[in-house]
């Protein structure tokens, strides 16, 4: 006698990947399921949404930077920058801006070595501030990553120490653009306060 066909309908799987039989499920649980699954399917459809409205807004914005640039006979190829619009009434605006994610290349193990060797010549005159600044800003975070901008401010220390000064182009020549992102953002001005509202597309920000 064949033994009947597995039905997979019968089943749950749960976290663990095991198949668990529906009659061993909580009514409450089947519910919490069926609602989860729900609500993240919709969500999924409105981010297919936001994403295709972004791509739209984008490519509207740049026809019109190109039909602007035509008026003035400017060819404007390639990538665009950080821009702001206007309505006629000032009341609202889009605003693009182009955000750069930077890495460091070798060379910044380099500078490393140089700053090293300058704070062991000047350890009796060093200020403690400006070791505790420098051993701060080579601090990996928590994903393993060295913060760019407290790097980038060791620039701005007024020292005049020609190894120091070699140690900072390094880690100009070092820097690079590993990427960038395009962020497109939509304003109303309040009329009473005239302060510049944005028009909130992240659900965490409603």
């Amino acid at each position: 006698m064949d033994k009947p066909a597995f039905d997979i309908g019968q089943y749950m799987e749960d976290g663990k990947g095991r198949l668990v039989p529906i009659e061993c499920v909580k009514e409450i649980e089947k519910t919490e399921d069926s609602l989860v699954k729900h609500l993240v399917k919709k969500g999924q459809e409105l981010h297919d949404q936001m994403m295709e409205f972004k791509a739209k807004c984008m490519a509207e914005v740049m026809a019109f930077v190109d039909l602007s640039a035509m008026e003035y006979d400017v060819k404007m190829g390639g990538t665009k920058g950080n821009l702001t619009l206007h309505s006629f009434d000032m009341r609202y605006k889009v605003v693009v801006q182009v955000q750069d994610r930077f890495v460091f290349g070798e060379q910044l193990q380099i500078a490393k070595v140089m700053i090293d060797e300058c704070l062991r010549k000047w350890t009796e005159g060093t200020r403690t501030e400006i070791q505790a600044i420098i051993n701060d800003a080579f601090q990996v975070d928590k994903e393993g990553k060295i913060n760019t901008k407290r790097i980038l401010e060791l620039r701005r220390l007024d020292i005049k120490d020609a190894l120091w000064r070699k140690a900072m182009d390094a880690i100009s020549e070092s820097l690079m653009i590993a990427d960038s992102k395009k962020l497109f953002r939509l304003y109303r001005k309040d009329p009473a306060t005239l302060r510049w509202d944005p028009i909130a597309l992240d659900m965490a920000a409603i």
